[in-house]
């Protein structure tokens, strides 16, 4: 039988030709490091629902779902034709526009934190005008975050997440204080022996997407903390704002930050980021003569987009229904109980575990069960050698499902049962490459 990746070859040789293409354009032939993909990624042609198609006419179950931000599915008809209306209105107006406050009341009316917003272009500004915000706010300098949380990849934050530091001065990565999660006696000593601290900052459900979950208590105890220490709490909901319940996860649960960062269900799909929070904080921004020279500055040519500010306003009023959540959050359980069975059966170590729409996969580790549907992996454990993932997220593409990085996956309201059903037996497809590779 042909190797997991003699059958890759097989099936996509459009996109390796288009591939060797790429490599005269881009470093490492890609625009975004988490599709680089050896031996080659597939070129993707056009998507609708929960499918996509590649240049070799394969068709996919997709679970990249642009990356986190089509809650909605590819292509939603309220979300495409808020689009195309306003395109014949101009792409872009340099000037306020009633979309953007449209837009904005959206982000007020579900995210329990948003007493102010100031949109930007994507997650990653997000998350450094937050820091901006909060120095400035505050007088203080350094910020608390957690060891593998990623919050966009600017200077400021990237320290302890796992990624490439390169070109990153250590005066600047040392401005962060990086410590384990779910650990509040090491917030409680670092606050302690520092008085430089103007935040902490995390992804609420844990580090990438939750691969690293952190626990709910944990939130509540950093909120009393923070509270107690007069330092500021900043949720990056970027991934979670929308998806874990149409307010984010400090709506599920009721730990509300000072300021929260958001994007991909922000802008139903167009690039778009936000920075909301508590109106004191926000008002940094403003032209207030109280603010001095310590306001902070803000530009940006392609903030509140009307393209992005009518595909944001409409996917947002869909969500508001919470519909969308329950079906995509239940489709997920679905294919979480799924894939467990399936691992359980075959006796293929590990498991898949995640919340709300979202599924992680875990293989060659412990699991731990904290219900029917929360089981994690020991933190024992380490994560899944990358050799293993690529194999995986290879193995997944040859049976006819793409998977966010090659173990995760993002639900929308457009997969259905049906898909379900598919999806299952492309695991058990993929699992059966990796034991015949001798890999599980």
């Amino acid at each position: 039988m042909p190797s997991i990746e003699e059958q890759y070859h097989a099936k996509h040789p459009t996109s390796e030709e288009t591939y060797s293409e790429a490599m005269d354009v881009f470093p490492d032939g890609v625009t975004h490091d988490n599709r680089f993909l050896m031996p080659f990624p597939v070129v993707a042609t056009h998507a609708k629902g929960s499918r996509k198609w590649d240049v070799d006419g394969n068709e996919y179950v997709d679970y990249v779902m642009g990356h986190g931000a089509l809650l909605l599915g590819h292509g939603h008809p309220d979300v495409v034709k808020a689009v195309t209306d306003k395109l014949t209105q101009g792409t872009h107006l340099g000037a306020n526009t009633r979309d953007e406050i449209a837009w904005g009341r959206m982000v007020q009316q579900l995210i329990p934190s948003a007493e102010r917003v100031r949109f930007t272009s994507s997650g990653t500004e997000a998350t450094l005008l937050a820091l901006r915000l909060v120095r400035a706010f505050t007088g203080k300098t350094r910020v608390i975050k957690f060891q593998s949380h990623f919050h966009g990849w600017h200077d400021f934050l990237l320290a302890g997440s796992g990624r490439n530091m390169g070109g990153i001065a250590p005066e600047v990565a040392a401005m962060s204080y990086v410590l384990p999660p779910n650990d509040i006696a090491a917030v409680e000593r670092t606050l302690a022996e520092h008085d430089d601290i103007a935040a902490i900052i995390l992804e609420p459900t844990g580090a990438g997407m939750g691969q690293i979950p952190v626990y709910p208590e944990f939130l509540q105890e950093l909120r009393d903390t923070t509270t107690k220490h007069g330092v500021l709490l900043v949720f990056d909901e970027v991934v979670t704002g929308f998806r874990i319940s149409p307010g984010g996860a400090q709506a599920l649960y009721g730990v509300i930050p000072d300021v929260t960062t958001l994007a991909k269900i922000l802008a139903g799909g167009l690039p778009g980021g936000a920075v909301s929070g508590r109106a004191d904080i926000m008002n940094m921004i403003a032209h207030d003569e109280s603010n001095g020279d310590n306001r902070v500055g803000h530009a940006g040519t392609f903030n509140a987009n009307p393209l992005a500010a009518a595909a944001g306003t409409a996917a947002l009023k869909l969500i508001a229904t919470g519909e969308h959540n329950t079906k995509a959050d239940a489709t997920a359980a679905l294919l979480r109980r799924g894939i467990n069975d399936i691992m359980t059966r075959m006796e293929v170590p590990g498991c898949c575990y995640g919340m709300a729409s979202v599924f992680q996969l875990r293989l060659g580790t412990q699991c731990q069960c904290i219900d029917d549907e929360h089981q994690h992996p020991s933190e024992s454990q380490g994560t899944t050698p990358p050799s293993l993932v690529r194999k995986l997220r290879l193995a997944a593409l040859n049976a006819g499902m793409d998977l966010m990085g090659g173990r995760s996956g993002l639900v929308s309201s457009a997969h259905t049962d049906a898909d379900v059903q598919e999806t299952l037996g492309y695991f058990e497809e993929a699992f059966t490459a990796l034991r015949t590779d001798g890999l599980v």
